[in-house]
């Protein structure tokens, strides 16, 4: 008898997925679940297929805002609702939801449900999770409601009782960085309105700040006492936004096809929001596949880098880049350890962001390769569609519906994985072992 309860713990052990796993197949369920609720004939008008309806999920559970078809017009207000609820999980992480559910119930929390939320949440430590996922929550509904209110100021006059229902969708998109719009040109008629340009970046930046920073602002209220990650991410995402705004103005100001017939108030408009919005956001006021080359590459960085940890944003995100920089201007200065604001990091934060960049390069790089192989169009277009992917931003230069099935394909993992997140994936992927055998140091020539 002992010997078979041994044999079942021993199964049960061989066959259990670590948290990252768990998570990814968490994800991968709702999004089927997502996929098989478009796909009802109540959700849309008629010409949404299950490749359309999965590709929808997809990107509304990633939050990221690509799309095959317009979401106003092709889809119905069930189908609306759907796609926002959607949104709403996906861009709050699914775990924070369940935990709370179970909270709610009076079901306590145990370390299997805190190892996923650690991941879903990109935590180091099970401490504090629960408060953090009701920290989450209100922050989140807060700011959607605001946002609601103010953009129904915009909505409301010109859509009459159904402004009501785009300024929550709206909001709701806006706070968790999908860019999904209930309009095919998405927020390009406003693009001098003062209204929708400083409550939906704000919302969004506010979305991809992280949770955590959001919380320690609130918490202190004091730039001394803030953690180090909140003082990177509060001037990463300062400088980014300065550069991204001054240079898309510099670039596109006498563009024809963007800034260019627009007047000087509106032109700086449009600046403000695209220079923000490639943060993940996906929301456009301009002509997206209009923009030079080298706006589209500027684009392309800023989507790369992202938001921040514990946000509604994708990309390797803020601090990520943050550290690289303090390693490299710490080589040159031949210093062993990473300083800033009067706080030390480790080599094992460097092996993080080393690790999270180079698989982030690699599964862009293979996205855009096989992209190019089943489709023949512009090859910076092909790139800003994977990048924008990867980066669950949504921002499109309008080739996502062109390609075929392998390329929908591509772009769906490259959502799912841009989501999930690439060290998750590689940790499910590598096979942790303690070395039995320690080798003599080597020597390898570098630069």
């Amino acid at each position: 008898m002992a010997f078979r309860k041994t044999k079942r713990l021993g199964a049960s052990k061989k066959f259990s997925l670590p948290p990252p796993a768990l998570l990814g197949v968490f994800y991968v369920a709702f999004i089927i679940a997502g996929a098989l609720l478009l796909w009802l004939p109540i959700s849309h008008y008629g010409d949404i297929g299950l490749s359309e309806a999965l590709f929808t999920s997809t990107s509304a559970v990633t939050v990221t805002g690509l799309v095959l078809a317009d979401t106003g017009a092709a889809f119905t207000g069930f189908g609306q609702a759907v796609i926002a609820m959607l949104i709403q999980f996906g861009g709050l992480g699914l775990m924070t939801f369940a935990v709370l559910l179970l909270g709610a119930l009076g079901i306590p929390v145990g370390m299997p449900q805190r190892l996923i939320l650690r991941e879903d949440l990109n935590q180091t430590s099970l401490s504090n999770l629960t408060y953090l996922a009701r920290i989450i929550l209100i922050i989140a509904l807060v700011c959607e409601a605001l946002g609601a209110v103010a953009l129904m100021f915009v909505f409301v006059p010109e859509f009459g009782w159904n402004g009501i229902w785009q300024a929550v969708f709206h909001s709701i998109s806006a706070f968790n960085n999908a860019g999904f719009a209930l309009h095919p040109d998405s927020l390009s008629r406003w693009v001098g309105n003062p209204v929708v340009n400083v409550v939906v970046p704000l919302l969004f930046i506010l979305g991809g700040l992280g949770f955590v920073v959001v919380g320690d602002i609130y918490q202190q209220r004091n730039w001394r006492k803030l953690t180090l990650h909140s003082k990177l991410m509060l001037i990463g995402t300062m400088v980014l936004i300065l550069w991204g705004t001054v240079m898309f103005g510099l670039l596109e100001w006498s563009n024809p096809a963007t800034l260019g017939p627009l007047s000087t108030p509106d032109k700086l408009w449009a600046s403000w929001f695209q220079g923000v919005t490639p943060r993940t956001a996906g929301f456009n006021t301009i002509d997206t596949g209009g923009m030079h080359d080298s706006s589209t590459m500027l684009t392309m960085t800023l989507m790369l880098v992202g938001g921040g940890s514990t946000s509604t944003a994708g990309g390797i995100k803020v601090t990520t880049v943050c550290v690289l920089l303090l390693a490299t201007v710490a080589f040159f200065r031949r210093q062993t350890t990473l300083h800033a604001f009067g706080r030390s990091l480790g080599v094992e934060e460097v092996m993080k962001v080393m690790a999270l960049t180079t698989i982030s390069m690699l599964l862009v790089i293979a996205g855009i390769f096989i992209t190019s192989i089943s489709h023949d169009g512009q090859f910076i277009d092909l790139a800003f569609e994977v990048t924008s992917a990867f980066g669950t931003v949504g921002l499109s230069r309008g080739t996502t519906g062109d390609l075929d099935a392998v390329g929908r394909a591509v772009i769906i993992v490259t959502m799912f994985i841009g989501r999930v997140g690439p060290l998750a994936i590689g940790f499910f992927l590598a096979t942790r072992s303690i070395p039995r055998v320690k080798y003599p140091a080597g020597q390898v020539y570098l630069g």
